[in-house]
């Protein structure tokens, strides 16, 4: 019930001395007091009844009002039995604190009016809890319907509530994007994953210049029986307008369901990404081998086509007019898995476009470039937030490779993604990324070779050496890159494979008998040293 309806028709006499304009407030129950200090057993929301026995001059007045504020009452109801009329210094001070008074007359008593509130209360309680329970079955209607968007208009439309489901990036799932800033979206992620990193237990709280905020985990490890594997910094993060802590039990009630709701949604997405995970582990794995682009080519066409299915009537029957990117990543300090959740998360977005493979604490992405390759300072601003989520020790590194205009090139890419990645992990920070801008000219001309060229340029040179170790157990590939690296130093070469400079000597001499090349020639070092790198 509400102050006002303490003065409405059927309601005890009472009469409104101050504060006609804070009448809406809420009142939950009623206390009765003539202590001096009753603050300390306010606990927010009461009527306070009193005789005013307590009052012994005007100054009275201001301390126990301020008193009552202070501790959260609502409305203050001074009976008139014991001392008479409502002193008007009782009024100013009431006046002052914005505390609505009513005067109860000397022939209501007391507890006249703690049963028409009691009976309120309940009233209002019972059809709440009415109206919890219809809302409860409407969510669940909503959410096997029209997905987690209807289930927040439900939720805004029907009670006022503000809910948004955030990626931990800080990207809209569901709700309504324009009533959070961008700004507000990266603060209230950051809250989120750093509680999550402390285990402090949900909901989390925010304040922002909004208001208050809390946040509900919703995700593979929202569960108390949930595997830590890393999903901590992948999950989605129910963000409700308010500060559920302070709600009524069965509103609080309301809000879990509804983070339960949300979890279901994303196991039900993670299920369906099973297949397209199984697809870029196929991948990677041909990428690695070498293997001839048509077949690469037929795994492209299956994801682009799968993409597709929720973008377009018809997939594209084509993948040769695409252009793909490569993204190599790493984490240190991390639980395995972490890497290849945060990207799947990160760069899938709601059609699934990339292919994101990997184990451990690596991942590679491959991703349609489109009309707009991804640069390396979008990646970095678009996963800046998990730093919040990432521990003392926790780090992800990212190399980010140039569009690949084939199936064949993907192979380059993905050394120039790695040699990139490098480069992102000698820097400092949390969250490092670095683009093909930034490698060596060496490097990326290796990568822009095609496959076949490359396999062709590399066997030209190492296989008759390689097929030597094998049958004689020599180490001629390991010294080799060793004579390179000492920039032909025979004394400094020698010294680091621990052998005679004569020994050293016979070695380079039977390479250059394999290979018809003089080591003594730049040209020829050149060559190798690039054979080397494409090995």
């Amino acid at each position: 019930m509400r102050v006002r309806d303490l003065l409405a028709p059927g309601a005890p006499r009472l009469r409104l001395l101050a504060a006609e304009e804070e009448l809406d407030r809420q009142v939950s129950g009623v206390m009765t007091t003539d202590l001096h200090d009753p603050g300390r057993y306010l606990h927010g929301g009461e009527l306070v009844l009193t005789g005013m026995l307590w009052r012994g001059g005007p100054a009275d007045s201001e301390r126990f009002v301020r008193t009552i504020a202070a501790g959260g009452a609502v409305a203050l109801a001074a009976g008139e039995a014991e001392v008479g009329p409502v002193p008007e210094d009782l009024v100013e001070a009431c006046r002052r604190h914005r505390m609505p008074l009513l005067a109860v007359p000397d022939d209501i008593a007391f507890g006249t009016v703690t049963e028409f509130i009691g009976r309120q209360v309940s009233a209002d309680r019972a059809a709440d809890l009415a109206a919890l329970v219809d809302r409860h079955r409407l969510l669940v209607s909503a959410a096997g319907g029209g997905g987690l968007d209807a289930v927040l208009d439900l939720l805004g439309g029907d009670l006022d509530l503000d809910c948004w489901v955030l990626a931990p990036t800080g990207a809209v799932i569901a709700g309504p994007a324009d009533r959070l800033t961008a700004e507000d979206r990266d603060q209230l992620v950051r809250a989120h994953l750093a509680a999550q990193r402390q285990r402090r237990r949900p909901p989390h709280r925010a304040r922002l210049a909004g208001g208050a905020y809390s946040l509900l985990p919703a995700g593979a490890s929202a569960g108390p029986e949930a595997p830590q594997t890393g999903s901590l910094l992948a999950d989605w993060v129910l963000a409700v307008a308010g500060d559920v802590t302070e709600w009524t039990n069965k509103r609080q009630q309301l809000a879990e369901n509804l983070a339960r709701l949300v979890a279901a949604e994303r196991h039900r997405r993670d299920e369906g990404r099973r297949l397209r995970r199984r697809l870029a582990d196929e991948l990677l794995a041909l990428l690695r081998r070498d293997a001839d682009p048509a077949e690469i080519s037929r795994t492209l066409y299956a994801s682009s086509a799968m993409a597709a299915r929720y973008e377009s009537p018809e997939p594209k029957s084509q993948t040769q007019d695409a252009s793909w990117l490569v993204l190599s990543a790493e984490g240190t300090g991390l639980p395995e898995g972490t890497v290849r959740a945060v990207l799947e998360e990160a760069l899938g977005g709601t059609t699934d476009r990339a292919l994101v493979a990997g184990a451990g604490n690596g991942a590679v992405v491959v991703l349609p470039a489109l009309d707009t390759p991804v640069p390396a300072d979008t990646l970095r601003e678009l996963l800046a937030p998990l730093e919040a989520g990432l521990g003392s020790e926790g780090r992800i590194t990212l190399g980010v490779s140039a569009p690949a205009s084939e199936a064949g090139g993907l192979r380059g890419a993905l050394e120039e993604a790695r040699h990139a990645r490098r480069i992102a992990a000698a820097r400092v920070g949390r969250v490092c990324v670095a683009g093909p801008e930034e490698l060596a000219s060496h490097v990326l001309l290796l990568a822009a070779v095609p496959d076949e060229v490359r396999r062709a340029f590399r066997s030209r040179l190492l296989d008759k050496v390689i097929a030597y170790d094998i049958e004689h157990q020599a180490d001629l590939v390991r010294t080799l890159e060793a004579f390179l690296r000492s920039d032909g130093s025979w004394t400094r070469c020698a010294g680091q494979l621990h052998v005679h400079v004569n020994t050293l000597r016979y070695r380079i001499g039977r390479i250059e008998e394999l290979t018809g090349r003089d080591l003594s020639r730049l040209e020829d070092r050149v060559d190798f040293y690039l054979a080397l790198e494409l090995a």
